[in-house]
C-alpha cells in the first residue's frame, strides 16, 4: 500500500496534541480513544488488526489483529479518511503528560522500534507489528523491554514519550545503561540486552530494579524521564488505602486527625 503524504503540527507544551492535515482521500490511523476532535468531512472506520492489513483480507487481519493483542493494544485500530473536497485536519491527544515525537520511517530505514504502548497515530501504510526480544534472559526479566512494537514504512509515524526526551545517537560499540522503562523507541541497528545490575543491596535498598536495558550501537536511541509506569506507582503510593477519601487528604491534619478527632467533634462524640 502507497504511504499517505501527511503535514501535521504538534500543539501544546506538557499534554500535547498533534494536528494531522490530510488532503483530499489521504488518512490517518490512530490508537483507539486517542482521537481529541476532527473537522466535518472526515470518516471514521474501525478495522480489525492495523490499518495497513485493511487490504490483506481475512488472514491479514487476523494477522494484524494477533499483533496489537501481544502488545496489549486493542484489536481495533481506526482509520480516518478525508471525504472532502478541501484540506481537513483530524487531532491526536496524548494520553498522560510528555511530549509527541514525530518520525520519519523513511529516514530512519524504514522501521522503528519502540515501547508498546507509545504508539500515538500515523500516516495510512504504516505498518504496526511486533518486536520479540530474542535472547530468553530478555523476556524473563526484561519487564516493559521485553514485547514492544514495530512500525515498518516510509510514512510519518508519532509515538508519546513521558515526561522529557532525548535523543542519543551511539557509534558502533558504544552502550548506554538504561532503566527499562525510560527506553521509548530505537532504530534495529541498536541491539537491545537485559543486564544484571550485580549487586543485591543496590535492587533492594538503591530504589532501581534488578536489571537495566544495555543499548548498543550503531543507531540512535530515544529516552522518557518519566515512564509511565513509574508515575502510575507514585500516584498509588501517595493515594489513600482505606478507601474512603474526603477534601482532608491534602492537609496537615489529613488521614488520622480530620477522620478521627475532627469527625468526632462534628459528629457529636462527646465520649
Amino acid at each position: 500500500m502507497a504511504m499517505d503524504v501527511v503535514d501535521y503540527e504538534i500543539k501544546g507544551a506538557e499534554m500535547q496534541f498533534v494536528e494531522v492535515e490530510l488532503d483530499p482521500g489521504e488518512a490517518a490511523i490512530g490508537e483507539a480513544g486517542s482521537m481529541m476532535f476532527m473537522d466535518a468531512g472526515i470518516t471514521m472506520d474501525t478495522v480489525f488488526g492495523d490499518g495497513s492489513a485493511n487490504q490483506g483480507g481475512f488472514f491479514g487481519k487476523l494477522l494484524g489483529a494477533g499483533k496489537r493483542l501481544i502488545t496489549g493494544e486493542s484489536l481495533f485500530t481506526t482509520i480516518y479518511t478525508n471525504q472532502g473536497a478541501g484540506k481537513l485536519r483530524v487531532a491526536f491527544a496524548a494520553p498522560y503528560p510528555g511530549k509527541i515525537l514525530p518520525m520519519d520511517l523513511s529516514k530512519l530505514g524504514g522501521t522503528l522500534i519502540c515501547q508498546k504502548d507509545a504508539f500515538l497515530c500515523a500516516a495510512r501504510g504504516v505498518s504496526l507489528g511486533i518486536a520479540i526480544q530474542q535472547k530468553l534472559s530478555t523476556g524473563f526479566f526484561g519487564g516493559e523491554g521485553f514485547i514492544m512494537q514495530k512500525l515498518e514504512g516510509d510514512g510519518l509515524a508519532f509515538v508519546h514519550a513521558g515526561g522529557t526526551v532525548v535523543r542519543r545517537t551511539l557509534q558502533p560499540g558504544q552502550t548506554l545503561l538504561v532503566d527499562t522503562g525510560c527506553v521509548v523507541a530505537y532504530t534495529p541497528g541498536v541491539n537491545f540486552e537485559i543486564q544484571y545490575v550485580g549487586k543485591i543491596k543496590t535492587a533492594l535498598f538503591g530504589g532501581e530494579g534488578l536489571f537495566l536495558a544495555k543499548l548498543t550501537g550503531p543507531g540512535e536511541v530515544w529516552l522518557q524521564s518519566l515512564p509511565f509506569s513509574r508515575l502510575a506507582s507514585r500516584i498509588f503510593a501517595a493515594a489513600p488505602q482505606t478507601g474512603g477519601g474526603g477534601r482532608e487528604e491534602g492537609s496537615v491534619l489529613g488521614g488520622f486527625a480530620a477522620g478521627g478527632l475532627l469527625g468526632g467533634l462534628i459528629g457529636g462524640d462527646e465520649d
